[in-house]
Formats: structure tokens, sequence, C-alpha cells
């Protein structure tokens, strides 16, 4: 059977909490996610919250699934700025990934738009593609599994800093998130340079 591997992350542009990546290994063929699926297998971000539950249920039993995530919190987005943070955790699932589970020699792996594995540490071939979540299945499985990790990660922060609403918005930048950062200030969970940057807080 041939494999591909697919990477992407979910959380880049928000002003709170971790940048968080999921590497996914499937069979080349689609064909064999199969079975009784959730329904028709898009991008997280075309998909429901209760869809993209369902799938990663449907993930964790399929024989054929496996995946890793690694995340990158503020502070070491702070350091290292967000597309090297990105690039970190990438790299970082992906060796979980390779721990996992055998890899075959020559299996490609897909990466998302604006996100980079090196190839030196990696050995395998990588190739980042522009909108890859909407066309690579392997993309679409870690998006799903990337936004699921992170949502739930962000509904338990909710409960130690409930004034900010994080089980709403998820760390991005409404306005009432906003308005809770003007109100309260920041927390341990917010990127410190992105509300400096982006909204003079």
């Amino acid at each position: 059977m041939k494999w591909i591997i697919g990477i992407d992350e979910v959380g880049r542009g928000a002003l709170a909490g971790p940048v968080v990546v999921a590497a996914a290994l499937i069979p080349f063929s689609r064909a064999r996610l199969g079975g009784r699926t959730p329904g028709p297998l898009k991008d997280s971000k075309k998909l429901s919250a209760k869809s993209r539950e369902a799938w990663v249920e449907y993930f964790k039993r399929h024989p054929d699934v496996t995946f890793a995530l690694a995340r990158v919190y503020p502070r070491g987005i702070e350091k290292l700025n967000i597309s090297k943070a990105a690039n970190l955790a990438a790299l970082r699932a992906f060796i979980k990934l390779s721990k996992m589970t055998h890899v075959p020699a020559g299996t490609p792996v897909i990466l998302d738009g604006g996100l980079f594995l090196g190839n030196g540490k990696a050995r395998k071939p990588a190739k980042t593609m522009v909108k890859a979540d909407e066309t690579v299945p392997a993309v679409a499985v870690a998006s799903i599994v990337a936004k699921v990790s992170r949502d739930r990660f962000m509904c338990r922060l909710a409960r130690s800093y409930p004034a900010y609403g994080f089980e709403g918005h998820k760390g991005y930048g409404t306005k009432i998130h906003r308005e809770a950062i003007q109100k309260t200030g920041p927390c341990e969970a917010h990127r410190l340079t992105f509300l400096r940057s982006h909204y003079r807080i």
C-alpha cells in the first residue's frame, strides 16, 4: 500500500494560545478511507464543530490513519516569531509521527501553504502547497485534527481565564476578545508581541 503524510497548522493568527500542528499518515488512495464516514472530507474551516469532532473520532478508530500533534506556546512564539514557531511544531509533529509508526521510504509529505519542513532533518521528500487543505485529503485530515485539538485546549484554558471568553473565539481577535483585553489586561496565554504590534495593547 502507498501512503502520504499531510501536515497543517491552526492558530497562526490568534492573539492567545498555542500554534498547533498535526501530521497525519493515511493511505494514498482515498478509497481506503471508507466505511461509515461522518460526511465529505473537507478542510476544517468548511466543517462544523460537530462534524470536526466526529471526524476525529473516526480517525482514531480507523486502522489505516495515524496522526501526531505538536504545539508551540505563546512565549515560544514570541521568542521565535510565528512562522518559525509553526515550522518548529511541524517538524516536531513529523518526528513524533515517525516514532509512532513505520513510514515507508519515499513517502510524500505535503504541507499546507506557509509551512516548511527541514528535509535534512526529516529525511523525507516534503512539498509545501498553497491551499493543500482543500485539495490533498491527508492535509485535510491534519487540518481537522489540529483544529479540534486546539479548540479543546482553548476551552480548557477558558476555565482558568474566564474573563476572556476563549471558549467562544478560541483566542482570535474578535471584538469581544479585544474589549476583554482592554478591560482586564492580557494574561499568560496571550501573545504580547501580537497585541503590541497589531492592537497597541
